[in-house]
């Protein structure tokens, strides 16, 4: 009887041990998983502690606009990061962009509609160089595109002579806000949030990404044109980048050629901060937006809290080396 009720409780303590020894690696990985967002709510919580003005609704507004720019560059970005690439000439691709809008609206007087599709030409075709220095070429994409960043830079320095240009009234509009309170910036980053996820999850394009990220000789043996798939990539990120380029021109109402200078690297960091991995073939639209988020809220509140502009360039370092560390760690999980 008493054997009985003993094997009986072993056989519940057995039972019953995987259960609560199996709850460490299942919130191991939940935290891996969803770290972004659980990063982000836990930072918004922090500075709505530290600082009574951050969950003013104006302000919100606010870190929605510091992010749009940012976020529409790294959603360019993660595509070329899931196809286990780096690009690092947005920021340049986005001056250069803007300024040739400007430059032919204002200084051509080309219709403002040709000046913007030239602009958006121009980011395309910015990328597709890099494409084909790193598809046929065979460059590090490192290289490729870092010479890319000085070539876009000193283009736009050229063109306009080293000084702002105006900006066209009509694309100005892009940098307002609707209604008086809703700004069009954050309205343009939703949008092409939205297509970058569609070409991620729904398109063969977004599919070959992934694959080439993965494992591009596998991809290639598949049937991918692997060089043409690459074109395609870093033309997409160049084209986001004129759009970005165009948004933060029309919130400057002036187009100037150091613009978006170091913009390469938050955007980098955003794709980074919101789980892709370097190595390619991973990464989704909502973590890059999470990520760009998470930057802007950092630097929005260490702005509400007095924090020095040297500080912050330390703590946003120290965010980005989290991320890398969970990112290194969801490897190694998975495995």
């Amino acid at each position: 009887m008493s054997t009985e009720v003993k094997t009986g409780a072993a056989a519940e303590a057995v039972g019953t041990a995987p259960d609560r020894d199996g709850f460490g690696p299942w919130f191991s990985r939940a935290v891996l998983r969803n770290g972004p967002l659980g990063g982000l709510i836990a930072l918004v919580v922090v500075m709505a502690v530290l600082s009574r003005d951050f969950l003013n609704g104006q302000n919100l507004l606010n870190v929605g606009v510091q992010a749009s720019v940012t976020a529409i560059l790294a959603f360019g970005v993660t595509f070329v990061i899931v196809s286990a690439g780096i690009d690092l000439s947005v920021g340049s691709v986005a001056a250069l962009s803007a300024t040739v809008v400007a430059w032919a609206a204002t200084g051509e007087g080309l219709p403002v509609w040709m000046a913007v599709l030239l602009g958006l030409a121009v980011g395309a075709a910015a990328g597709l160089v890099s494409g084909a220095l790193v598809a046929y070429g065979k460059l590090p994409a490192f290289i490729a595109t870092l010479a890319m960043l000085s070539v876009g830079r000193g283009l736009a320095l050229v063109i306009s002579g080293g000084s702002p240009i105006a900006f066209p009234g009509s694309v100005s509009a892009l940098g307002d806000t609707l209604g008086g309170w809703l700004p069009v910036p954050v309205l343009v980053m939703i949008v092409m949030g939205l297509i970058a996820a569609l070409v991620l999850a729904r398109t063969y394009a977004g599919r070959a990404m992934f694959a080439i990220g993965g494992n591009e000789e596998a991809a290639r043996l598949s049937g991918i044109n692997v060089k043409r798939r690459k074109l395609a990539i870093y033309a997409l990120s160049g084209l986001f980048a004129a759009v970005a380029g165009i948004v933060l021109a029309a919130r400057l109402t002036s187009a100037q050629p150091q613009a978006a200078t170091g913009y390469e690297l938050d955007a980098i960091a955003a794709v980074v901060i919101g789980g892709a991995s370097l190595s390619g073939g991973s990464g989704k639209a909502s973590g890059t937006l999470i990520g760009a988020l998470i930057l802007a809220v950092l630097r929005n509140g260490l702005n509400l809290l007095s924090v020095s502009a040297f500080w912050q360039q330390v703590a946003t370092g120290l965010v980005i080396a989290v991320a890398v560390l969970l990112d290194t760690l969801r490897r190694r999980s998975t495995r």
